[in-house]
Formats: structure tokens, C-alpha cells, sequence
């Protein structure tokens, strides 16, 4: 099932009722910066876990090393 040209008209006719011409700007307007949030939403939540993947690398090859160095220490004073 598919929306033809009439259905898209009946839509627009409907909306242009509902929300008059002076609003309708302002509406789409405000769907736009809805539209564009939730992108820029999804590319944060995006980055924010590629961090945080990076980050845990870096950490277990960190805490690998201090843990060589006690232990380089410890034989070192035993």
C-alpha cells in the first residue's frame, strides 16, 4: 500500500486546519531542531562508546604494567 499524491494532499489540507497558516512555520521549524538533536544525540551516545572503548584498552595495559613494577619492586627490596 502505497501514498499517492491525493492521500499527501488530504495530509497537508488537514495540517494546514489544524495548525493555520501563521503556525505552520514555526512547527516544522520545531520539528526540524527535534530531527537534529536526536542526530546529534545519536552521534554523541556513538562517540561516547567509542571512548569508552579506547579508554578500557589503555587501562588494562596500564594497570598490567604497575603491577610489574611491584612486583620488579618487591624483588628488588626481597
Amino acid at each position: 500500500m502505497s501514498i499517492g499524491p491525493w492521500q499527501i494532499i488530504l495530509i497537508l489540507v488537514i495540517v494546514l486546519i489544524i495548525f493555520g497558516a501563521g503556525k505552520l512555520p514555526r512547527v516544522a521549524g520545531d520539528l526540524a531542531a527535534g530531527i537534529k538533536n536526536f542526530k546529534k544525540g545519536m552521534s554523541e551516545e556513538d562517540k561516547a562508546e567509542a571512548a569508552e572503548k579506547s579508554d578500557k584498552k589503555p587501562e588494562v595495559l596500564q594497570s598490567s604494567a604497575k603491577d610489574e613494577a611491584e612486583k620488579k619492586d618487591k624483588a628488588a627490596q626481597g
